[in-house]
């Protein structure tokens, strides 16, 4: 079978949130053509893989392409969330990039979407169904909008050996696998494991009949600090101030976090159990209160191999019955690739410019480039935020998103699309309030002294970092 030759001015490969976000900027901001191949059925990424249960842990407000809405402003009456913004489930998700693909990607005529497909090479791509093979001449770049991709425990297998016969799963398979009498083993300590955790609790699960093997504890940002809404101006932009004033006036990393604790920007799992990770998950006081009720946490480190009778660690091992249902929430979310100029020879890597948010990075880049020509300026305008994993990344994430903040001022276009932009949450809130509102006036001028407090004290910071 021939190959089909197919010229843009764009090759996208991937149609994952961020994929949808890049593209969704370069419709609005150029005429550019563009070709889209994912290995999926459906846009939306690792949302396909992901477990039933699973949510965004940020508002839905803040997730999304920039020229549709996908939370509707709406809050919780009740529950671990009561008062704060909705957080979009994995099927309200899909069916979102859906909408986004079928009524406005493609009705525009400048997308080809291709789904079911294998990239094979830098400009080639085939259909895993009927083996047609495609090369894009692709006139402007190629677009690897899956560098950072997210790795789940449906589509990546744990590294520890199981032995025949012991009952371990994803999280996918528990609403299905669960039964009366099961006995509850979760390996992980990132936002899934929170998730199953808390699925168990909400069914009525006894916290008795939860094991949690946690190999490192993890900070945790605070979800009401993260709310869009005029509501929530103060609290938001005073979070910003109180991170920027815990930066600016700590002696020490120690100190920072204990800072940042303190003002409950920070939150932790087990208050006598010092975190060293770090992974932008988000939640709120409630479900912290809620997991707390699991006691029998495992802190033995890594899970090395599970054996029909045991479980062994990295510093023990841990005894298993026929009753144990074994949940491997393993997998590391970001994939952890290294750092690299996101736009190189006709080549863009989609990667944060921002901390923890993937898809404002996505979108940003989008702008960036249908509006700048210069590969050097567009790099400068775009450095890499790197991907967190320990605690001190929270502090090396800041320094890099300051940075980039600092060199976006001197574009008024950059400072008008932010602004304007849906995905920037409560930033473009400050550009719609006016010198009458006193009080949110007082905490801007807070959240720009304390920026510069900790603009200030920032390299003392790193530099105990080595």
């Amino acid at each position: 079978m021939s190959e089909r030759v197919i010229e843009a001015d764009y090759f996208i490969i991937g149609a994952g949130a961020c994929a949808m976000a890049f593209v969704d900027e370069l419709l609005t901001h150029s005429n550019s053509s563009i070709v889209m191949v994912d290995r999926r059925d459906n846009p939306g990424g690792h949302w396909n893989d992901a477990y039933p249960f699973v949510r965004l842990h940020q508002p839905s407000e803040f997730y999304g392409v920039n020229s549709r809405e996908l939370g509707q402003y709406t809050k919780y009456v009740s529950g671990l969330n009561k008062g704060l913004y909705n957080l979009a489930s994995g099927s309200e998700v899909l069916a979102y990039f859906d909408q986004v693909m079928q009524q406005r990607f493609l009705p525009s005529g400048r997308v080809q979407y291709f789904p079911m497909c294998n990239v094979t090479g830098e400009n080639r791509f085939v259909s895993t169904l009927t083996g047609q093979g495609h090369e894009v001449v692709a006139k402007r770049a190629v677009v690897d909008a899956a560098y950072c991709t997210f790795e789940i425990p449906s589509t990546h297998p744990p590294k520890y050996s199981i032995a025949l016969g012991v009952r371990c799963i994803t999280p996918n398979e528990l609403p299905r696998a669960a039964k009366s009498g099961d006995n509850y083993v979760i390996v992980g300590a990132g936002k899934t494991a929170m998730d199953v955790c808390l699925w168990l609790l909400d069914r009525g699960t006894n916290p008795e009949r939860i094991r949690w093997i946690i190999p490192r504890d993890a900070w945790f940002l605070n979800r009401a600090n993260i709310q869009p809404g005029d509501e929530f101006f103060l609290q938001s932009f005073g979070s910003q101030a109180r991170q920027f004033e815990a930066v600016g006036a700590a002696k020490s990393i120690f100190d920072l976090f204990e800072r940042l604790e303190a003002k409950e920007e920070l939150l932790r799992l087990d208050p006598n159990v010092r975190p060293t990770a770090y992974r932008c998950a988000v939640m709120s006081k409630d479900e912290l209160v809620q997991l707390r009720q699991v006691k029998n946490v495992v802190r033995l480190g890594y899970v090395k191999a599970i054996q029909r009778d045991k479980i062994s660690l990295d510093r023990g091992q841990l005894p298993l019955t026929r009753d144990d249902l074994i949940i491997n929430c393993s997998a590391s979310g970001i994939s952890r690739k290294p750092l690299i100029p996101i736009w190189a020879d006709k080549r863009i890597s989609i990667q944060f410019v921002r901390t923890c948010q993937p898809l404002f990075s996505a979108a940003f880049i989008g702008f960036i480039e249908a509006t700048f020509d210069d590969e050097a300026l567009k790099n400068t305008l775009c450095a890499p935020v790197p991907l967190p994993v320990k605690e001190t990344d929270w502090l090396t994430m800041l320094a890099v998103s300051m940075k980039n903040r600092t060199v976006w001022r001197q574009y008024p276009q950059i400072e008008n699309w932010l602004a304007q932009s849906r995905l920037n949450g409560f930033f473009a809130l400050a550009a719609r309030v006016q010198p009458e509102e006193t009080e949110k006036m007082a905490v801007l001028k807070l959240f720009q002294e304390t920026a510069t407090a900790a603009a200030s004290n920032l390299p003392q910071l790193l530099e105990t970092l080595g």
